[in-house]
């Protein structure tokens, strides 16, 4: 059985800008999970821009990736995961990998 992390993020910067609160995320990702049988281990979240690498959050989930927790993330938009190359590079690393 394939085991699943959520992550939703919200952006630190300006709130006016969001497209979705991390309660509305949860919720659609949530529901996702259940009309598709999913195993959901854990749900992350985490308010801060993911312009810069660093987010400890997403740090920790993809080191509990990298052990073997869970193999799979949903997030509601790919954004969530990363908008820096760095970040990026790590999640098409794990894609490729495992």
């Amino acid at each position: 059985m394939i085991k699943y992390f959520i992550y939703c993020r919200k952006s630190s910067e300006d709130d006016e800008r969001q497209a979705l609160s991390i309660e509305a995320q949860l919720r659609e990702l949530r529901d996702f999970a259940k009309q598709n049988n999913l195993f959901i281990v854990r749900e992350y979240t985490e308010s801060q821009t993911a312009k810069e690498p660093g987010r400890p959050v997403f740090n920790e989930m993809l080191g509990e990736i990298e052990k073997g927790t869970a193999q799979g993330i949903l997030a509601w938009n790919p954004d969530r995961l990363a908008r820096n190359s760095i970040d990026g590079g790590r999640v098409i690393y794990l894609v490729d990998t495992q």
